[in-house]
């Protein structure tokens, strides 16, 4: 039995952000991943965010620290930044 890949997505920024994180998980489902809002259990970690809107652009830096500090603990662990 194969274990259920599991993708875990935080998004920072505007309203199209929102609109694109929800069409990177509908992408990641129809290819046989599973959402988590336990970070502990996932096996990848996106963070959606905005380069323009400072505020969000600065809380991403703060969240990509504990994510790599996550992945010295597992280190099968997927992290990608995306948006615009």
């Amino acid at each position: 039995m194969q274990k259920i890949k599991k993708f875990y997505i935080e998004t920072y920024g505007c309203q199209m952000n929102i609109a694109d994180s929800e069409v990177v998980a509908s992408i990641l489902r129809s290819n046989n991943y599973e959402q988590t809002k336990d970070i502990n259990q996932t096996d990848i970690i996106l963070i959606n965010t905005c380069a323009i809107r400072e505020h969000a652009e600065q809380r991403v830096y703060g969240r990509l620290d504990y994510f790599n500090s996550l992945k010295k603990k597992k280190s099968n662990l997927k992290i990608g930044l995306i948006g615009c």
